[in-house]
């Protein structure tokens, strides 16, 4: 099989558009859908195909990745593909979907003939844009060929953490990850709130821990885009953490784990986006910390 690719991307949100320019970049032939054409419009510039329906981008195609909000959304955008695929492709599936969802999306693969490829990614509108992602992925050494050009094109790394999708092995190291940035990120507004609500600059937490274990480079990003009132275009949106935050909780449930973090997380995105931050970077978490009529409060 030639390196050159004929790609579908099936979702072009912050993390699939980025993703799409990148295997342009590459040289594959990419088609792009999106529920909302016009969000996938601007990918004509860069030379992707933008086509009107699922079917049409995936007919043909040699691979398929969908990067979709989550695993329900999957399965219905692929089954409108359905009549389109052809048995023997490989599907990428990068988005956060959450255990369950990822047997259920197998299991339609394997009806459908595709070789199915868990592949969830790690990191956020920057690294997606430069290509800097690290991918996790579980499939068969066998097909591999057909997907490491893709994985190449959008991330700096894969790790492989097993040989069969549908045993969600990324996935899970995936929500592992997860949990852990999403309670920093939640920490990180936290720590503000409470300095600006106890009348401490900020400055003389961040001079307090410099160079030290506790001091972090994604504490003071997060920070930073608070304090600076950056939350927008957001890296990662309050939404799609809220989303991640649950499907942590859920798998931790499933094997008789009480994660208070987890869950105090999931908590505070929720009542972040319905306060009206769903868009916003899920720094803007940090506004969880104050009643609804103090939103608009600074760090």
């Amino acid at each position: 099989m030639t390196d050159k690719l004929t790609v579908s991307v099936l979702g072009t949100g912050i993390m699939g558009a980025a993703m799409a320019r990148n295997l342009v970049r590459a040289g594959h032939t990419v088609r792009a859908w999106n529920r909302s054409r016009d969000k996938a419009e601007p990918l004509t510039a860069d030379g992707a195909h933008v086509v009107d329906t699922p079917a049409e981008a995936v007919e043909g195609a040699d691979v398929v990745l969908t990067m979709l909000y989550d695993g329900p959304a999957v399965l219905d955008v692929m089954s409108q593909a359905a009549p389109a695929l052809r048995a023997g492709t490989a599907w990428v599936q990068s988005t956060t979907a959450g255990i369950e969802a990822v047997g259920e999306l197998a299991d339609f693969a394997r009806e459908k003939g595709l070789v199915f490829y868990d592949a969830p990614v790690l990191g956020t509108r920057q690294p997606a844009e430069a290509g800097q992602l690290l991918v996790l992925a579980a499939g068969p050494s066998d097909g591999r060929e057909a997907v490491t050009p893709v994985f190449d094109a959008v991330g700096a790394r894969t790790v492989w953490t097993g040989e069969d999708g549908a045993a969600g092995s990324a996935t899970r190291l995936k929500l592992v990850a997860n949990s852990w940035v999403l309670s920093v990120t939640n920490a990180t507004g936290e720590v503000l709130a409470l300095a600006q609500a106890l009348d401490v600059d900020p400055q003389s937490f961040f001079d307090a821990i410099a160079g030290g274990p506790l001091d972090m480079g994604y504490l003071r990003a997060k920070a930073g885009l608070i304090l600076n009132d950056q939350l927008s275009p957001a890296a990662f949106a309050v939404g799609t953490a809220a989303k991640d935050a649950r499907l942590i909780v859920e798998a931790g449930e499933r094997h008789g784990l009480r994660l208070d973090v987890a869950t105090a997380s999931a908590e505070r995105f929720a009542r972040a986006a319905a306060q009206g931050h769903a868009d916003e970077d899920m720094a803007a978490a940090y506004f969880a910390s104050f009643d609804e009529k103090d939103t608009n409060a600074e760090g």
